[in-house]
């Protein structure tokens, strides 16, 4: 994520401001020119009261990330609602990281039995299942509620649970379906990912009767990617998407880390100059190992878990860079293709 400016006096802006605090501009991001603006009132979303939503929109209409939601919680549903206001700022970082990708984001207008939809549903009169289903990406807003989310965290004995996780795990669903089945890649898919054509149901049920410590870490980056390639190809999307991420803000804000040399292994990555657009692999992970070594530490110094509480296995990172050469050879396609627009695809 970058860090923006303010049209008015430059000062330092962050993706959720709607205004300036130096001098009071109402400011909001405009993904077409994929920046902060000037805004008056009539030039937001229709979601800025109800999700907090800091996008501009012609004419008060929903944004091009607000209009995705296809379901919401119902009005008298005040706590489900609290949670929705989080699901769509997660939602709307997931957005801007898929435009800064050049990866496609189809609407269900443009494609309406496989575009992208969501459902934001809330759970208080019925269970949520998050999941994807031809399009169509479902969060229970209730995740948006820090206690929720921890107790499941806990009960799951998962190490990392977010919003913006399920998001990039969701929508690792969907993409697979246009950047994997179908394509080339599929062979190497098979190779390093394994067959997804075995059994879903059944793989899940023998995942859950499994316990977390079966040695999972040896061959994927999280216990559920271990459920199924489907599943695994979701998880390491979204650590993908968590790497890229974290790097780029980091080299926006002009955070180096700067470590102590390992003495019994030289090899290994102390120092990272994160660079906000790093295609190369090799070099991303070579900053990433060190920076998120750096981030765990300070975590610990404020009495938090690790901030990225997984250790990637050289199989994992080979999932990892194939994944990654698919997200980038789409942008590099899509830059060719519109050479000329700064957002290739809308």
């Amino acid at each position: 994520m970058r860090a923006f400016t303010c049209p008015e006096c430059a000062n330092l802006l962050f993706f959720e401001n709607s205004r300036c605090v130096v001098c009071g501009t109402g400011v909001g991001y405009n993904r077409d020119a994929g920046s902060m603006v000037r805004v008056e009132p009539s030039g937001r979303c229709s979601n800025a009261l109800l999700a907090g939503c800091n996008w501009t929109s012609s004419d008060g209409a929903l944004c091009g990330c607000c209009a995705l939601t296809r379901t919401r919680p119902d009005d008298d549903d005040t706590e489900a609602l609290t949670g929705f206001a989080a699901a769509e700022n997660a939602k709307r970082r997931l957005l801007f990281q898929l435009d800064d990708l050049g990866l496609p984001v189809t609407t269900r207008a443009q494609d309406p039995e496989k575009g992208l939809a969501f459902d934001l549903l809330s759970s208080r009169d019925h269970p949520v299942t998050i999941g994807h289903a031809d399009g169509v990406i479902t969060i229970d807003v209730a995740e948006g509620h820090d206690s929720y989310r921890e107790d499941l965290r806990a009960r799951l004995d998962e190490p990392y649970r977010t919003l913006l996780g399920h998001f990039r795990h969701e929508i690792g669903h969907w993409y697979w379906n246009r950047l994997i089945d179908q394509e080339p890649a599929h062979d190497r898919f098979r190779q390093l990912f394994g067959d997804e054509r075995q059994d879903y149901q059944q793989a899940l049920e023998k995942h859950y009767a499994t316990p977390t410590d079966t040695g999972w870490a040896n061959d994927h980056v999280s216990h559920y990617a271990a459920a199924h390639p489907w599943e695994d190809w979701a998880e390491t999307f979204a650590h993908l998407l968590h790497i890229r991420d974290t790097t780029q803000t980091a080299a926006d804000l002009g955070l180096m880390i700067a470590g102590t040399s390992i003495a019994p292994h030289p090899a290994t990555s102390v120092d990272a100059i994160p660079d906000e657009h790093n295609d190369d692999f090799v070099s991303l992970v070579s900053t990433w190992i060190p920076l998120s070594r750096a981030l765990n530490q300070l975590n610990r110094s404020m009495g938090k878990d690790d901030l990225y509480p997984f250790a990637l296995s050289p199989a994992a990172q080979e999932k990892l860079r194939f994944t990654n050469e698919v997200i980038t050879g789409k942008r590099h396609h899509a830059r060719r293709k519109h050479p000329s627009t700064h957002h290739p695809i809308q």
